[in-house]
C-alpha cells in the first residue's frame, strides 16, 4: 500500500539519518517528528526543534521528557527562519523536516508563512551535508495554505539539478487536500 506523506517522510529520514547526526525539526508542532528524530540520532546526536507557539513547545518538551530523550534536543521557542542563530557556522545537518500549516487542534490563524519558510530553507541548505535531505510536508487546506504550497513548489523547482535532487510526492485522486511532500536531497 502507498505510504501517506507522514509515513513516507519518516522513511526518507530513516534512510539518511544515523547515530551521531545533527538534524532540525523546523516546525515542532506536537513533538511527534522531534521525538522520531531524537530516536534516529541516538545518544551522540543532536536535534534542534523550532516553533513559535508555547503550546507546541510545551507539548514537545513533555513528549520528550516522557520518552527520556530531552537531553538530545534543543527546543527553540522561535521561528524556523532563525535557524542559523542556533547552529554553529560550521555545523552540518544531515536532515530537516517541516510540517507547514497550523498546529493541530489550535488557532488556525497562526500559520507558517511563505517568506519565513523560504528564509529557513535558504539557511538550511547552506548547512546541509552531502546526501542530506530536507523534507517539507505542506498541509494547505486552510487560508494561506495554497499560497505557501505554491511558494514551496516554485522554490523546489528552481533548485539547480547539478546540486540537488527534488522529489514531489502527492495523492492526486483524494478529497480534502491531502498533504504534499517535497524532498530536497543534496548531491
Amino acid at each position: 500500500m502507498l505510504k501517506t506523506a507522514l509515513h513516507f517522510s519518516h522513511q526518507l529520514l530513516k534512510e539518511c539519518v544515523k547515530n551521531g547526526d545533527t538534524v532540525v525539526d523546523a516546525t515542532m508542532g506536537n513533538g511527534h517528528d522531534t521525538l522520531f528524530l531524537a530516536e534516529l540520532v541516538g545518544a551522540s546526536g543532536k536535534v534542534h526543534a523550532f516553533d513559535i507557539q508555547e503550546q507546541a513547545f510545551n507539548a514537545t518538551r513533555q513528549r520528550l521528557t516522557e520518552a527520556k530523550l530531552l537531553d538530545r534536543v534543543s527546543l527553540h521557542l522561535t521561528g524556523h527562519e532563525y535557524v542559523l542563530d542556533y547552529l554553529q557556522p560550521d555545523e552540518r545537518i544531515q536532515a530537516a523536516i517541516f510540517n507547514l500549516g497550523y498546529l493541530p487542534n489550535s488557532d488556525k490563524n497562526c500559520i507558517t508563512l511563505p517568506a519565513t519558510t523560504k528564509q529557513a530553507l535558504d539557511s538550511l541548505l547552506t548547512q546541509l551535508s552531502a546526501k542530506g535531505r530536507i523534507i517539507v510536508v505542506s498541509y494547505y487546506g486552510h487560508v494561506g495554505g495554497k499560497e505557501e504550497l505554491q511558494a514551496v513548489d516554485t522554490y523546489c523547482q528552481s533548485l539547480p539539478q547539478e546540486s540537488y535532487n527534488v522529489l514531489k510526492y502527492q495523492f492526486i485522486n483524494q478529497k480534502n487536500q491531502p498533504p504534499i511532500l517535497f524532498c530536497i536531497e543534496k548531491k
